[in-house]
């Protein structure tokens, strides 16, 4: 009986033990999680035309009464550090940031590995027949599936010149950004033949950067396939296997917004 009783002590101890943990929410999938995110600070790039981002110290010591207190203004460009692009950012009436439905911002996430490519060629655009290649290795990109781009270009981060291709402000400027993107081409493959959620990447705009027309954001966003620049830590990521989830700050409108990415690693 004593052994039959401490087993069954034992035994109702764990159950009490399981019920007061709290439960684990509802379809969040476990595992690492990856920061994909840039900070904003005074070192964040910016399209040489855009406004830095900014922080205004409010406050920050003692109250009068005794305790401690800190507050901020800040302000910053749409379209700079990691950021959301809209599909309303090219294409007239499509969906604004606060419109996109949040299903599109979260899913299974493919990492394509242009690294070799990319070092190369500092204007290189990814091509369809880079995302077939790496399908003969991975399998076919599934509907629904947000695309990364791993460029490698986030090791260069804040330093402009590398990154950017110039430290240069103004738009003189512009014609001198040099750094990889996605051709137009596959930008349309990957919208109308593989129906993706969204395409991320490592630099600093979907199209590379000497890119007058910007035809791969128009034909994705024509397509509302939403896009995330800047993101970082992409080589921590299996070609298969994670889920991205990308939240930017709801702007009513806004063409685009800071963003908060991250990658749980099944």
């Amino acid at each position: 009986m004593t052994g039959h009783r401490g087993a069954l002590i034992v035994g109702l101890a764990l159950a009490a033990a399981a019920c007061s943990r709290p439960p684990e929410p509802h379809g969040w999938p476990g595992g690492t999680i990856v920061d994909l995110s840039h900070d904003y600070s005074s070192e964040t790039l910016f399209w040489p035309t855009a406004d830095p981002f900014k922080l205004e110290k409010v406050a920050d010591g003692m109250t009068p009464q005794g305790y401690y207190y800190a507050a901020n203004n800040f302000a910053t460009s749409e379209h700079g550090g990691t950021h959301l692009d809209a599909p309303v950012h090219f294409a007239q009436g499509h969906w604004s940031v606060d419109q996109i439905p949040l299903d599109r911002l979260t899913g299974d996430a493919v990492v394509v590995d242009v690294t070799a490519a990319s070092a190369r060629q500092p204007d290189y655009r990814v091509t369809v027949d880079d995302f077939t290649e790496w399908e003969k290795k991975n399998g076919e990109i599934a509907a629904g599936t947000i695309v990364l781009i791993h460029t490698s270009y986030a090791r260069f981060w804040p330093d402009a010149a590398k990154y950017l291709g110039t430290a240069e402000r103004g738009q003189a400027a512009v014609a001198k950004l040099h750094f990889p993107g996605l051709h137009q081409h596959a930008a349309k493959w990957l919208a109308e033949t593989r129906k993706v959620k969204a395409v991320g990447l490592d630099t600093a705009s979907i199209d590379y950067g000497q890119s007058t027309l910007f035809e791969s954001h128009r034909a994705l966003y024509e397509r509302d396939v939403p896009a995330f620049e800047n993101l970082t830590n992409l080589d921590q990521l299996p070609a298969r296997g994670a889920v991205v989830i990308a939240l930017p700050m709801k702007i009513k409108g806004g063409s685009g917004a800071p963003l908060r990415a991250i990658a749980i690693l099944r």
